[in-house]
């Protein structure tokens, strides 16, 4: 095990209940057969993290059952329907006292962007104070890590959909993006017409 396995946690945020997909929870959108949820948890694992804690909200109950899940820290965010900035903080929260110092947050609508990506930005952890975004032909995009030291100010900011937004816009300069363009595709699945990204 390498110093920064157990010191970047892998933090998968899918809790929405998929509003414009007809009331689907993204988690359980399949992807190669299986749910989105666990596709996202296998990214991370591939990647190199070895502490995935998961986030869910809509539907908890039928995601647990039916997504391969073990080995996970799984987290019920009672105030998902609040938007991601409140799944981001139960999120942080539940890694407070853990030995990590840093987490890597993944979406789970994001089937497009796959180890190679995440284990790039990953890469980037040095300290509790890092802080450090995957690029897209130089524009800021997912996953994000970020260090403990920025933890209790992104909770702060977090709000309704706009998760980490403010609070990376606030400190860009400290950013780190690490060009993930060649090896992902950063689509959302959002609407109907987005599904054609799924497998």
């Amino acid at each position: 095990m390498t110093r920064t396995d157990d010191e970047v946690a892998g933090l998968v945020l899918a809790a929405g209940g998929g509003r414009r997909l007809g009331g689907r929870p993204k988690a359980l959108l399949e992807h190669r057969g299986r749910p989105l949820v666990e596709h996202a948890v296998g990214v991370l694992r591939a990647a190199g993290c070895t502490r995935v804690h998961v986030v869910l909200g809509a539907r908890a109950g039928a995601v647990r059952e039916r997504a391969e899940l073990s080995g996970c820290v799984v987290v019920e965010n009672p105030d998902w329907e609040r938007g991601m900035g409140f799944s981001l903080r139960a999120g942080l929260e539940s890694l407070a006292g853990t030995d990590a110092r840093s987490a890597l947050v993944l979406l789970v609508d994001q089937p497009g962007i796959g180890a190679e990506a995440v284990a790039r930005v990953r890469a980037a952890h040095r300290d509790e104070r890092s802080l450090a975004s995957a690029a897209y032909d130089g524009v800021r995009g997912h996953p994000v890590l970020l260090g403990a030291a920025h933890w209790a100010g992104v909770a702060a900011a977090a709000t309704g959909d706009r998760g980490a937004r403010a609070y990376l816009k606030a400190h860009e300069e400290e950013i780190t993006l690490v060009e993930c363009g060649d090896v992902a595709r950063p689509h959302d699945i959002d609407t109907e017409a987005d599904l054609r990204h799924l497998e």
